[in-house]
């Protein structure tokens, strides 16, 4: 006679139950990622506003006519923004205040706002 081999239908069953019961445990890691990649978008866009301001501010202190002035209180960061990011601000992104505190936000429907600080170049 010929010995059969394979798995029983208790074994089978059993392994599908334990793929169940990772795959459950697994699931609300991964469930809210996009919230957690606009808010990572959010503190890109603000710290690529922070590095141009820093590097405008730079560029003030050795040749103030080749930089975007940028005063304390009166000039919006909106318009600086689009003036010293290459591109202009990204579409989505709505940046508010007034030099030397800017905020970083997504528009239509705010998923966190980040402050960042501008530095004046006057």
């Amino acid at each position: 006679m010929k010995q059969q081999s394979g798995f029983t239908l208790i074994e089978l069953i059993m392994v599908i139950v334990i793929l169940g019961i990772l795959a459950a445990t697994a699931l609300p890691k991964f469930v809210n990622l996009s919230n957690d990649a606009n808010v990572a978008a959010i503190k890109g866009v603000a710290g690529a506003l922070s590095s141009a301001g820093s590097i405008n501010y730079a560029v003030f202190a050795i040749r103030p006519a080749s930089a975007t002035p940028a005063v304390t209180g009166t000039t919006s960061c909106n318009t600086l923004a689009g003036n010293i990011l290459q591109g202009g601000v990204p579409a989505g992104f709505v940046v508010a205040g007034t030099v030397p505190t800017c905020t970083v936000d997504t528009t239509p429907t705010s998923t966190g706002t980040v402050t960042v600080s501008v530095p004046a170049t006057s």
